[in-house]
């Protein structure tokens, strides 16, 4: 039995074989993950319908599995926040948000690091967050 409440299999399977250091993308139903991410990522589809499954949900869903060491978020090219990071602050408490424009975003996304990149239904614009895995203590 689990204790963390993330029960999805592909997730944890991916997750199970990364490390420190290893980034998950959580990725809005905008982002084109299938050409502007490494190619050797697993990926995973839960962009059942838009708004259907929500970035802030596999985020909290996330957090109760892996340790979270820090955290990159998608900026407009005017350089204004969006919304949603306050929710992604809310759920990443004492994590420094490291906000990065669009193509910057893009390239960050193809690194070799990137093990998982889970496409939601996020309907939210600039809703695009990546994860790096920590260290359990």
């Amino acid at each position: 039995m689990l204790k963390t409440t993330l029960t999805h299999p592909a997730i944890l399977s991916a997750l199970g074989s990364m490390g420190h250091g290893s980034m998950v993308l959580i990725a809005d139903g905008n982002f084109p993950f299938a050409t502007h991410t490494n190619p050797a990522a697993a990926r995973v589809f839960l962009n059942l319908r838009p708004g259907l499954v929500t970035v802030t949900q596999v985020l909290e869903a996330l957090v109760t599995a892996i340790p979270v060491e820090a955290a990159h978020v998608m900026q407009p090219d005017d350089g204004s926040e969006p919304p949603i990071v306050q929710e992604f602050r809310e759920r990443l408490p004492g994590i420094a948000l490291q906000p990065l424009g669009r193509f910057d975003f893009y390239v960050f996304a193809q690194r070799p690091e990137v093990g998982l990149v889970i496409a939601t239904g996020e309907a939210r614009v600039w809703a695009n967050l990546m994860l790096t895995v920590g260290v359990v203590t």
